[in-house]
């Protein structure tokens, strides 16, 4: 008597798979990509598709762009800053001050 499994000895994706099940496959272009490092990458497209200016490197993560002899500029990082370098940045030191005098002024019941 049978275990119940009605796909034993089967697998997912067993049996024939090709053109004439998925159809036909679109038309594909292949373009070159270069990032600043040198690396080449080739990612295929459909041929009627608009193809992007540039292309992030797999190997490196850097921008790439079409022209090898003149790849895109790494991207520049900026250091990380602290809530208060942000706060620095949009206040002056007398601007602090006042803040400073109003809160401990409203602390001590001033206000």
């Amino acid at each position: 008597m049978a275990s119940g499994n009605a796909i034993r000895g089967s697998r997912v994706g067993a049996g024939p798979m090709g053109e004439a099940e998925r159809g036909e496959s679109a038309p594909r272009l292949r373009v070159s990509f270069w990032c600043s490092n040198g690396h080449e990458t080739q990612p295929s497209f459909a041929s009627d598709a608009q193809v992007p200016d540039t292309w992030d490197c797999p190997r490196c993560g850097f921008p790439a762009g079409q022209d090898r002899d003149n790849p895109p500029d790494r991207p520049r990082t900026e250091p990380y800053k602290t809530h208060l370098a942000y706060v620095r940045e949009r206040r002056s030191d007398a601007d602090g001050e006042a803040i400073l005098a109003e809160a401990l002024a409203k602390l001590r019941g001033e206000i």
